[in-house]
């Protein structure tokens, strides 16, 4: 490892994509305050999220990513609190300190500017209004527009996502499949033209031939309307799949950040190599699958160190008393780690021993 690597908190050089980044986050750090103490669940998160990208953030339950999300839209509960950091949004030229925004504009920013779909459709609903009325409710309490344009939007919206609009609009959402209602939801995403979308375990709960759908919608909205977007997921399968850039996170920080292809095949922290050994191949051959030990840390009472060398097999006695920055170890690919050069290298030897096997035997 390259001691005198840049820190990603100070180095934005390596974009590809000249244009302006739509969102922004600098060392942001949030806290739940609990009887037995404050749990650090965000601790400073750093990156830019890239004019049309897809974003996937991974790891364990617990990790940080939901609160995350939510604090970029801050609708946080109130026993959290967004202790310092930095969130600024661009659009047209515009620059908007979220955090410096009052609760009347960020009413106006979370569906105009930034849209989140919520983890499960079923409870996302209110079950005694029907779909038409609660996607109107979104559009009066953003400014409105004339109720029956704003039908003709919503339909408009609804047949887009691949759903019979006539008879879903009027439906209630006990009326329709969890596959309809997620693509409810995505209709309802986009009725204000958003320019980033956040989604939050957006297949959670439904059948493999469900999430094709869904998979397949998503793919073909941000290429044909040009969002940003922002989706959690356990499974990495589908961050494989969605993915341009990919965040690990760890104990409340991102200790990886790259491009899918390289998070994915030439990972270069421990912890982003443990998750991909856990995954099963597509044959169901599991005598190579080797589980992360232990479990995730006391948020309240962190390691001291590097939070994951509890269970890290690279771990040293610097690792233990000294925590790594998230730094630039390659062009656009950033890692947190004092030991990303022998990661690297078990990494290109899974892999190679992979590409060795033969066919049918992967």
């Amino acid at each position: 490892m390259r001691d005198d690597r840049p820190s990603i908190l100070n180095h934005s050089a390596s974009q590809k994509n000249p244009a302006p980044s739509p969102l922004s986050v600098h060392d942001l750090w949030v806290e739940y305050q609990l009887e037995r103490g404050m749990v650090k669940a965000v601790r400073g998160v750093t990156f830019d999220l890239r004019k049309g990208e897809s974003l996937s953030l991974i790891g364990e339950s617990g990790c940080g990513k939901t609160t995350l999300a939510l604090a970029l839209i801050r609708l946080l509960v109130k026993a959290a609190a967004i202790r310092r950091g930095q969130i600024t949004y661009r659009r047209d030229g515009r620059t908007t300190d979220v955090l410096a925004l009052k609760e009347r504009e960020m009413r106006a920013f979370r569906w105009r500017e930034c849209a989140m779909v919520f983890q499960s459709a079923l409870n996302a609903f209110n079950p005694v209004l029907r779909i038409w009325d609660q996607m109107y409710d979104t559009i009066r309490a953003h400014g409105g527009m004339p109720k029956n344009q704003a039908r003709e939007n919503a339909l408009r919206l609804l047949g887009y996502v691949q759903l019979d609009p006539e008879r879903v609009i009027d439906a209630y959402p006990h009326e329709l499949s969890g596959g309809m209602r997620q693509r409810v939801l995505l209709a309802m995403s986009l009725l204000l033209d958003p320019q980033i979308l956040i989604l939050d375990e957006p297949t959670t709960a439904l059948d493999i031939l469900t999430q094709r759908t869904i998979l397949d919608l998503m793919k073909r909205l941000k290429a044909e309307i040009g969002f940003s977007m922002i989706f959690i997921s356990h499974d990495l399968s589908i961050a494989a799949e969605l993915a341009d850039r990919v965040a690990t996170m760890y104990a409340g920080s991102i200790v990886e950040l790259g491009p899918v292809n390289d998070i994915f095949y030439r990972p270069a922290h421990p912890y982003t190599l443990g998750l991909i050994r856990a995954v099963p191949t597509v044959t169901g051959e599991f005598e190579d699958l080797i589980s992360i030990p232990g479990s995730p840390p006391d948020l309240i009472d962190l390691p001291s160190g590097c939070t994951f060398h509890p269970r890290c097999p690279y771990a040293t006695e610097q690792c233990q008393g000294q925590e790594p920055v998230l730094t630039l170890y390659e062009e656009d690919h950033a890692v947190a780690c004092f030991h990303s050069d022998q990661v690297r290298r078990e990494a290109d030897v899974m892999w190679k021993r992979h590409d060795d096997q033969p066919a049918g035997e992967v």
